[in-house]
């Protein structure tokens, strides 16, 4: 049971992240506490977990609390839909609902009130429901968790059916859930009526309804979470893939900042944790693909009239043309003071046959691994900071 609370917590997580972003959005609100509420009423129903609760208000105080939590729930549930409408009509059925589910609350508190305190010792399955008072409190509660999780569960559907992947992926998995949760509710309500009337149900039976329940819950829960985790798995693994490339494409930034080292952008200090920053890694990913780029276009007119080499022939002129420049800098800087003129014009150099930003990246990550592995002798770098 402590394993899927997990599950509805992390999910509460996220959401209260998600409204810390953006507190004036009702539906988000709505949700979320939807969620805390849900996560609130389980350790009532876990076994031990309701001592504390006892101790202070009573035998039949975690069992009203953990009703009343569940109420909630699915008001607040209903009330994302309404506010998600985001129009006069929803919000006003929002109040209406409201006034729907503070009645289901009062009759369930005076029902659980009436109800004998040893009557209330044990669970759902062993309690009895021969007590009229009690099976009106599990009777009152159910239906108004079936009413309200049937209709969130088709709205849920219909807003399915006009989204597409991920969205409608984890719409449709809540659906699932609800209806599963809407199910359990109606079958236990006929448990109840025949409890009531003296009869009795099968144990395996109430055990699998009460399996359904929580498997539902924990379906549900993984259905409003999808869509936010499947981003974030997606952003991890672009963060993965840009701090990759990023130390790839080091020899070739290394190699031409010792040309250009005025081409290299110089950003205020970076922070101890910018390298492992979201933005940081991005932003230092992006920078050095420019910086590289803007490099080999310079150092191009240096590299001879055949410049449509492969990557391990052009990792040999780089290297040549690097020294070249060094050369004509230092001649410059104790003649005139100024750096010589280029002898050719500038060309684009690894540059790659399909379109896009990824196929540019895959030849400067080529170039550079080719500079890498060759054992030629690659001019000591300076340190710089602004790439590093």
């Amino acid at each position: 049971m402590a394993v899927l609370l997990l599950l509805p917590v992390a999910a509460t997580v996220w959401k209260l992240y998600q409204l810390s972003r953006a507190p004036k959005d009702a539906a988000l609100r709505s949700v979320t506490l939807s969620l805390v509420c849900a996560c609130a009423s389980y350790p009532l129903a876990m076994p031990g977990g309701t001592l504390g609760v006892d101790t202070v208000a009573g035998d039949v105080a975690e069992k009203i609390g953990q009703n009343v939590l569940l109420l909630a729930t699915v008001y607040f549930l209903l009330c994302f839909y309404l506010y998600a409408a985001a129009d006069r009509a929803g919000r006003r059925r929002a109040r209406w609902e409201g006034v729907r589910v503070l009645l289901v609350i009062t009759a369930t508190i005076v029902l659980g009130e009436s109800v004998p305190h040893k009557v209330f010792v044990g669970s759902f399955i062993t309690a009895d429901m021969t007590c009229t008072p009690l099976a009106a409190f599990y009777t009152v509660a159910g239906l108004y968790l079936l009413y309200a999780l049937a209709v969130a569960a088709w709205w849920t559907r219909q807003y399915a059916r006009k989204s597409v992947p991920p969205h409608s992926t984890g719409l449709w998995m809540a659906a699932a859930g609800m209806t599963g949760m809407a199910a359990a509710c109606a079958v236990r309500a006929v448990f109840v009526f025949i409890r009531w009337q003296g009869g009795s149900v099968p144990q395996p039976l109430m055990v699998t309804v009460a399996f359904l329940l929580v498997a539902s819950v924990t379906t549900f829960a993984i259905g409003i979470t999808y869509p936010g985790a499947r981003a974030r798995v997606a952003a991890i693994r672009l963060w993965m893939r840009h701090r990759r490339l990023h130390r790839q494409l080091e020899p070739l930034w290394r190699l031409l900042s010792v040309a250009y080292p005025e081409t290299v952008l110089h950003p205020e200090p970076p922070s101890q944790w910018d390298a492992w920053r979201v933005r940081g890694v991005h932003r230092r990913y992006h920078r050095r693909v420019v910086e590289c780029r803007d490099c080999l276009v310079r150092i191009s007119p240096y590299l001879g009239e055949e410049q449509h080499l492969d990557s391990t022939a052009l990792a040999k002129r780089l290297r040549e043309a690097t020294e070249t420049v060094l050369a004509e800098r230092l001649d410059a800087a104790s003649t005139v003071g100024k750096d010589a003129p280029a002898p050719r014009p500038a060309a684009a150099l690894a540059m790659p046959q399909q379109d896009g930003r990824d196929a540019d990246v895959q030849q400067l990550v080529e170039l550079s691994e080719a500079l890498r592995s060759a054992e030629t002798r690659v001019p000591r770098t300076p340190r710089v900071t602004a790439g590093a």
